[in-house]
């Protein structure tokens, strides 16, 4: 189980700027419904639980769980699970979900950038689309790695830059800039970028690539749908109110332009990559 978080008693400025950061990504996080989405790439969270070859019985921590995925389908397992997300939205949801299960899962709130647990304390360390949205990317890395024992599992799903979602992230970036400074997410779901921040901390990865296919009713259908559900579209439309138009329009035409559904459907495929590496 986790320990009680660290609390450091002078704080620099760097990491006070980046505080504010993560205040407000808590609140985008926590808007629309996240579950809404995460509901739709569950497949993803249950294609690496058994990649990563989870035996019943070990401890695995989900970081940046959002609504419990990975967490559920590693209990699913017979593993015994700790989900851990900064947003406690998100947590709630994820609770309900493994008690309409009748899964065994812990919840606590914690920071991917500050887990609060020991060294080595778990067998396998899960995260799905969660920890790369974390601004400091090098001390994810740093904690990812630090929690998994030596032997240990560290298994991540991450958006790619060149894929789908990720040129969804720059062209909402087009026209709702992100924070300047701030290394973008999709870097994780770069190889080089995968090998340059576990360095060391790791014997071997693997990065595999892989898709995954969202399925609408139509190009139109999507862009609502995210815009409904998905936390930083929907704030992103939010902050440009009357103006959004220009938005939505980029959308569907985003959407439209990487549909390959034949029968007036929109089969929209989505690369990632499986990231599996031994502590």
């Amino acid at each position: 189980m986790c320990r009680a978080a660290r609390i450091p008693s002078v704080v620099p400025m760097t990491e006070l700027v980046l505080d504010g950061l993560k205040a407000k990504q808590q609140k985008t996080w926590a808007s629309g419904d996240y579950g809404a989405v995460a509901a739709l790439i569950q497949p993803i969270a249950e294609e690496l639980v058994q990649a990563a070859d989870l035996s019943a019985g070990s401890r695995v921590l989900d970081v940046a769980a959002g609504t419990g995925n990975a967490a559920i389908a590693a209990a699913r397992c017979g593993c015994r699970v700790i989900a851990t997300d900064y947003v406690p939205e998100l947590l709630a949801r994820a609770r309900e979900r493994a008690g309409a299960e009748h899964l065994t899962v812990d919840f606590e709130v914690a920071d991917a950038e500050d887990l609060p647990c020991k060294d080595g304390e778990y067998d396998a360390v899960l995260s799905v689309v969660g920890a790369m949205f974390a601004p400091d990317q090098e001390k994810v890395a740093a904690e990812l790695t630090r929690v998994c024992r030596p032997g240990g599992t560290i298994a991540m799903a991450n958006w790619t830059p060149e894929g789908f979602i990720g040129e969804m992230f720059r062209t909402v970036g087009r026209r709702v800039p992100p924070p300047p400074g701030i290394r973008g997410p999709v870097e994780w779901g770069s190889e080089a970028r995968v090998r340059e921040l576990f360095g060391g901390r790791v014997r071997e990865v693997q990065v595999v690539p892989k898709v995954f296919v969202f399925r609408f009713a139509s190009p139109e259908h999507f862009a609502d749908y995210f815009r409904a559900h998905y936390g930083p579209t929907l704030k992103a439309f939010e902050a440009l109110g009357a103006d959004h138009k220009p938005l939505y329009d980029d959308l569907v035409e985003l959407a439209a332009r990487h549909n390959v559904a034949t029968d007036g459907t929109a089969k929209i495929p989505s690369a990632y990559v499986q990231v599996l590496a031994v502590r």
